[in-house]
């Protein structure tokens, strides 16, 4: 983190920015991992009943 003193000028970081900020790239991983087997399980699952 940077502990220098921000210009007074620049808006604060949003939450949004300040929550990925934290979360990191294991979170990123993390995610991007599980939304990546969640298509794998539609995919299969799509197969399975025939929907190809």
């Amino acid at each position: 983190m940077d502990l220098k003193p921000s210009d007074p000028n620049t808006p604060p970081p949003s939450k949004a920015r300040r929550w990925l900020q934290r979360l990191g790239w294991a979170g990123f991983m993390f995610f991007l991992i599980k939304g990546l087997v969640w298509l794998a399980v539609f995919y299969g699952l799509g197969r399975m009943v025939g929907l190809d």
